[in-house]
């Protein structure tokens, strides 16, 4: 069975009235009657395994560097062949570069200064506590949710999202069944009701090692291709899409990989599929001119692995090993994928199973002298987005159209046919797979605060078709702004050179100005 959207079982038209208006039926008559409407009803409606399922795959810091993005070293043919089969969006944005705020905004709906989350420790449901988030709208809607792997941020699980409780990366790793988990007691957590502090880093200062190191950056495993703890998640869902097959409801079935976040370890044959010479450099690795002391962070993350020069700009021989190592988890990545797609086509699921593979943020390979996520540039805001649907007009089509995470949650409810709540901040791309050439949204919206961690001041980037435009905030006072950036993507697609204090973008400031304040509701298509 091939469609787009799945058709709904008809509701009787005018329930309140009788069927019959003419002389009163006899009790014979009444019976066959309404065994006739039955019958009918039967042959007309679609059986609940007939709607679409979903398989929501997701991996932590993943970068749009792929096969179907035009990366001819890295090695995803399972990524590329889903691809083949779908869109790929060469231009989705996520919403805050930072695993907790972006993975909260798709999820809800909303955008992280509605949702109140902008960094690792708040929890949405002490923000926005009756807020019904995507999976949690499937299982309210008659699907069978279950999460495994790092869905939410690590410690941030929200149970009422699913059907079965989350299974853990702690979990599998512990060898616990799939869904055994009790709902964990999540004790209150700090708001932001005021921004936090400025971040300790400043963004061109050398630091010492964190007193507490996690272990080396990156290490190649000496095991089987598919162990590991991605292989083992991978393993997780081949089993849990066998359950929801002989279950026979639809699904939502999310899976979190790990890779490539940090630490960058994967079997070694991963390791083997490259050639460190062939492996470039970041093409940029210098400050951006005239940007702002706070548009950049200073590595933290990195620097708390083992063996890691304690300095923004890295030497050459550790950048390539470090970026080898990358490359090596997003192939890891890929063969996982690969083996669960597989196993969809094993169960004669793929036919009715909405597949949708993203990044939760992108990050930063030593381009701009820095390493990780955590700024509004467009290494770090932007992300893969590739979605599959059985019955798809235009396979294997790519879009440049501007799309945001926030856009998921309504897409995929108005792709299995299901109403879509109020409260959403997003539009559904569904019009983008009819044809991905229409006119879309003229904007993009991402932000990140002047701190790691927090700060006073919040960057507002807006993405348009040309341009990376970023108002540099009071958080207290968004009259009082405190610089401004701006990339032409013409001229410097890597947005080495801020443009917002040439006089000759006077006229261009005060336009994209108002645009990013005219806000998200502005930029949706006519």
């Amino acid at each position: 069975m091939n469609r787009l959207i799945p058709s709904r079982i008809p509701a009787s038209p005018h329930p309140d009235r009788p069927l019959h208006r003419g002389r009163p039926c006899s009790p014979r008559r009444g019976l066959a009657l309404a065994l006739s409407l039955l019958l009918a009803t039967l042959a007309t409606a679609p059986a609940a395994t007939n709607r679409l399922n979903v398989l929501f795959l997701v991996s932590d810091d993943l970068r749009p560097e792929l096969g179907c993005y035009g990366n001819p070293i890295v090695k995803t043919p399972n990524i590329d062949r889903l691809a083949a089969r779908g869109l790929v969006f060469n231009r989705a944005y996520c919403q805050q570069a930072w695993c907790s705020p972006s993975r909260t905004s798709l999820l809800t709906g909303v955008r992280p200064d509605t949702a109140r989350v902008w960094d690792l420790k708040t929890h949405f449901r002490d923000t926005i506590p009756d807020v019904v988030t995507l999976p949690q709208w499937f299982k309210n809607h008659g699907y069978v949710s279950q999460g495994l792997g790092k869905i939410y941020h690590g410690g941030l699980d929200d149970p009422a999202s699913w059907s079965i409780a989350l299974t853990t990366k702690q979990d599998i790793l512990a060898g616990r069944p799939n869904g055994s988990r009790l709902p964990p007691s999540r004790p209150p957590q700090t708001t932001n009701a005021a921004p936090p502090a400025e971040d300790e880093f400043k963004p061109s200062r050398a630091t010492t090692a964190p007193a507490k190191s996690k272990g080396p950056a990156f290490r190649a495993q000496d095991e089987p291709p598919d162990k590991g703890g991605d292989g083992l998640l991978a393993d997780r869902a081949i089993l849990a899409l066998q359950k929801l097959k002989r279950d026979g409801r639809p699904f939502f079935l999310a899976v979190g990989f790990d890779r490539p976040h940090l630490p960058f370890v994967a079997p070694k044959h991963y390791f083997d599929l490259y050639r460190p010479e062939d492996i470039p450099l970041a093409p940029n690795p210098f400050l951006p001119s005239n940007a702002p002391p706070y548009a950049l962070h200073t590595p933290y993350e990195l620097w708390g692995y083992e063996g890691v020069p304690q300095t923004n700009a890295l030497p050459d021989d550790y950048a390539r090993q470090l970026k080898h190592a990358y490359y090596a988890c997003v192939s890891y990545v890929d063969a996982q994928i690969g083996r669960i797609l597989a196993a969809l086509d094993r169960l004669e699921l793929r036919d009715n199973t909405l597949v949708i593979l993203w990044g939760d943020h992108g990050w930063k390979l030593g381009e701009h002298q820095r390493w990780c996520k955590n700024s509004n540039f467009e290494d770090d805001v932007r992300s893969p987005l590739i979605i599959a649907v059985p019955g798809q007009p235009n396979p294997g089509a790519k879009t440049d159209a501007l799309v945001e995470f926030v856009d998921i949650y309504p897409s995929l409810a108005e792709l299995c046919g299901l109403p879509l709540p109020a409260h959403l901040e997003g539009l559904s791309f569904k019009p983008l797979l009819e044809n991905p050439r229409r006119p879309w949204k003229t904007a993009a919206f991402s932000q990140y605060p002047s701190g790691i961690t927090g700060g006073k001041l919040m960057g507002y980037a807006m993405r348009t078709d040309r341009y990376r435009f970023v108002r540099w905030v009071d958080r207290q006072d968004h009259s009082k702004v405190e610089a401004l950036e701006l990339y032409d993507h013409r001229t410097d697609p890597q947005e080495n050179v801020n443009l917002a204090t040439d006089p000759a973008m006077r006229e261009l400031v005060e336009q994209l100005t108002r645009q990013s304040l005219a806000g998200w509701k502005a930029a949706l298509p006519q």
